[in-house]
């Protein structure tokens, strides 16, 4: 009968494994975009989609107020204007000016497609996404009653070519008497871009009118947000500001109301996961901050910044840099103070950035994340030593006390007041910390909580092998090996401790390992290798300590 039951129990679990796996394979990636928009962004030529051309409610004023010109007439731009760089492919729409597509040819969507480039902004294929700018106030040609300006420029495609550091990208428009020039530059291997405007004044009449610069999203999920559980990374917007270098605004929060503040440079972003788009403004300018929902139910964050006057005659410029490409942190730092923050590490920031730190100099020896863990783990482990030397000492004096605990239980029965009584006095005389095996779970939690962060917002971890079917590390283990050898080793670890003395408690104890497999089974696989290296060391650590302390006690 007990084989029986052991050959069913072990049907059960492989039959339970395998239907997991099959899961795991049918929902457990990111969908790839529809046929005809992975294959247009898998090449240099984006689609060609045209605008509404009407203003709608995008535009601000330079008081910050939004203009309503729903009765604008359509003109829609021909063709968008393709711009190619080693790191940024994006499309812009002449009718305005705007960023309305950008993918990042260096960051493939899915690991076994690297064909497929992720998809940052988007004009409506599978979200509406769009870097904005223009100029507004008493005479920008982006406040016009009758729509946004129509620009044009030299070529429909341009490209960064084989050893050239630069690519300028110029479009211009004419209008009563002034001449405007709109300039992207992009730089080789950078992902922020220089966005500027020239204004000529020829007209005899002086020119007023203030810079924008917005991020409009609509209210879709996070397409880069990669684990099969929807781990909740921050999705929304964020800005700096003097007293807050990192200041969220949710969707939640520009449901309820709008945000506007006055601040001196600082910057405006949209998050997601291990991706990020921010516009920065000068520091010196002092600009109108501000976060709204449009009559469209999207999502705008962006500054308008001060007058700028050019009186007959004469000529000026003015403009900011949009970034838009994945977290780094140092690139981020070096932008804007502040910036780097959207690397959000969350409440444990101040354990996980040292974390990272060792980390990155870790891998900067070894070339490969995984084996940066494990020397990661090592250290760690190292630094607490002393603490868990000391617990494993605890643990392995009650261990070797539990034949007398089980006398004593035999000798008070059901009398528990005794009974703990007595255990007390045991553990007393014995000096033993009923609650020394705790500490070392208890010190490593911050830690692996902010491992956890680190591993799952850092973009460096994304798409990261290690070796064998560990190809991504930041994502859960395929086949979830690593899961299962950290429950087994959970087990071992178990029995190395002493048993505790209620029944019910060393009933649940025995199902920790079984519980935890199963939690562990969707975490990033990074963070599982760390954990299952971890218990092998307490065990080779706990094994030692208390052969060493029994065998003291059989002396």
């Amino acid at each position: 009968m007990d084989i029986q039951r052991s050959i069913l129990i072990v049907a059960l679990a492989v039959v339970s494994y395998l239907m997991v796996l099959q899961w795991n394979q049918d929902y457990g990636q990111a969908a790839l975009p529809t046929q005809s928009t992975a294959a247009n962004s898998a090449t240099p030529a984006l689609p060609e989609t045209p605008s509404s051309g009407k203003a709608s409610d995008d535009v601000p004023t330079a008081s910050g107020e939004h203009t309503d010109a729903a009765n604008a007439p359509a003109v829609a731009s021909n063709e968008l204007i393709r711009v190619e760089t080693d790191v940024l492919n994006l499309a812009i729409d002449p009718l305005g000016g705007d960023i309305v597509q950008l993918t990042l040819p260096q960051y493939p969507r899915r690991q076994d497609r690297p064909d497929v480039p992720f998809q940052l902004f988007d004009n409506g294929g599978e979200r509406l996404y769009l870097a904005q700018s223009g100029l507004t106030g008493a005479n920008g040609p982006d406040a016009r009653a009758n729509g946004r300006p129509l620009y044009s420029s030299e070529k429909r495609e341009y490209r960064l070519a084989e050893g050239q550091d630069e690519l300028v990208v110029e479009l211009k428009f004419s209008e009563a008497g002034v001449d405007y020039t709109k300039r992207f530059t992009l730089k080789r291997g950078q992902y922020d871009l220089g966005v500027s405007y020239r204004i000529e004044n020829q007209s005899a009449q002086a020119w007023t009118g203030n810079l924008f610069a917005q991020l409009k999203r609509d209210a879709s999920s996070d397409p880069s947000s990669s684990t099969a559980t929807g781990t909740a990374t921050y999705l929304g917007a964020a800005l700096w500001t003097r007293d807050e270098p990192y200041t969220k605004v949710s969707m939640k929060d520009m449901d309820k109301q709008s945000y506007k503040e006055t601040v001196q440079g600082g910057w405006v972003a949209w998050l997601q996961h291990y991706f990020v788009t921010a516009w920065v403004p000068s520091k010196d300018d002092s600009n109108l901050v501000q976060t709204r929902k449009d009559s469209q139910g999207n999502y705008i964050i962006g500054f308008t910044g001060p007058a700028l006057n050019v009186p007959a005659g004469a000529s000026a410029e003015t403009g900011a840099t949009l970034y838009a490409g994945p977290k780094i942190q140092g690139k981020l730092a070096q932008l804007s103070p502040g910036l780097e923050l959207t690397v959000d590490y969350g409440f444990l920031w101040f354990i996980a950035q040292p974390i990272f730190w060792l980390l990155e100099h870790i891998h900067s020896l070894l070339g490969n994340w995984g084996w940066s863990i494990i020397v990661l783990t090592i250290l760690i482990k190292m630094a607490f030593f002393p603490l868990s030397a000391a617990s494993y000492k605890s643990m392995a004096r009650m261990r070797a006390v539990s034949p007398k605990l089980q006398a004593l239980k035999e000798q008070y029965g059901d009398d528990r007041q005794k009974m703990s009584q007595a255990m007390m006095e045991l553990y007393k005389k014995e000096k033993i910390n009923p609650l020394g095996g705790c500490l070392p779970i208890l010190v490593q939690m911050p830690v692996f909580l902010a491992l956890y962060w680190v591993l799952l917002e850092s973009v460096e971890m994304r798409q990261a092998p290690w070796m064998f079917w560990i190809t991504d590390l930041s994502i859960k283990d395929p086949f979830f090996i690593l899961p299962i050898i950290m429950g087994a080793t959970m087990f071992i670890q178990q029995q190395l401790n002493p048993t505790p003395p209620d029944p019910m408690q060393a009933k649940v104890m025995k199902l920790m390992p079984i519980i935890f497999t199963f939690f562990f089974l969707w975490f990033p696989a990074g963070l599982v290798l760390y954990w299952v290296v971890n218990n092998v060391l307490s065990i080779a650590q706990q094994w030692y300590i208390t052969r060493r302390i029994e065998s003291a006690a059989k002396a």
